[in-house]
């Protein structure tokens, strides 16, 4: 289903390939189900699924730009690119340039995650020294006075799924994971193997911005997206990859 749908799109995409693309950042750190990167490029995923269908909405083709995460906001300061997804504003306290915010899209929270061993309810500012499973380059909000008074460490993986295979493989007694990747990764493993959430960091509202230029179609960006929400596209997507989780 996925890729049928995915193919109908493109399909949709290549009539309009003589319009200038919609060029959508991508960060190098996403894994499924955000995005799937084989030979650089990313090939399926919730937000690749969500962008693909936004740009055939909008009638202008999708161009991908993956990027490490430390070059993704120079890369919208700079017009490189014009969209980016999956971002909260107070990720970007000290924002420069002129950007238009879509409505929230999606709500994830930050867990932190142990193997079923481990899985008991804890407070992580009891917790005794000990490395944390992290993504290299995020931000942890409430974990980091944490790690700044040294109560507890960081060990930084390149993307989210390479820490759920070193807390899998007893690297760390902890780690941090959005819940879709939490859920993507345990339909792999057998219920009394799956890794399972003790605390709950952070639960934040995120969705797109746009480059507020006379070159981009802002405003028929975000009433898309806000169409796509409304009518339970996003919703419906989100389903095909790790089911309903209401």
């Amino acid at each position: 289903m996925r890729l049928t749908l995915g193919a109908l799109l493109l399909i949709s995409l290549d009539a309009a390939a003589d319009d200038a693309p919609l060029r959508f950042v991508v960060p190098d750190s996403w894994t499924m189900p955000m995005v799937h990167l084989e030979h650089g490029r990313p090939t399926q995923g919730i937000l690749y699924d969500v962008m693909i269908s936004l740009a055939t909405q909008v009638g202008i083709p999708a161009e991908f730009h993956v990027l490490p995460r430390g070059r993704v906001q120079n890369a919208m300061e700079h017009g490189e690119v014009d969209v980016r997804c999956y971002a909260a504003q107070s990720w970007l306290p000290n924002q420069s340039g002129d950007y238009i915010w879509s409505i929230p899209l999606w709500t994830q929270p930050d867990l932190l995650i142990s193997r079923p061993a481990q899985a008991e309810p804890v407070v992580p500012a009891n917790l005794h020294p000990q490395l944390i499973g992290t993504v290299l380059g995020y931000n942890y909000q409430t974990l980091q006075p944490l790690f700044d008074a040294k109560r507890l460490h960081r060990d930084d993986a390149r993307n989210q799924a390479q820490v759920l295979e070193k807390l899998n493989a007893g690297r760390n007694r902890y780690a941090v994971s959005n819940q879709w990747t939490l859920d993507w990764y345990n339909q792999r493993l057998l219920p009394q193997q799956q890794l399972l959430s003790v605390a709950v960091l952070q639960e934040q509202s995120v969705g797109c911005y746009v480059r507020n230029d006379p070159k981009v179609p802002v405003q028929r960006i975000l009433r898309t997206l806000l169409r796509m929400k409304m009518s339970g596209e996003i919703d419906d997507i989100i389903r095909l990859y790790i089911g309903d989780k209401s």
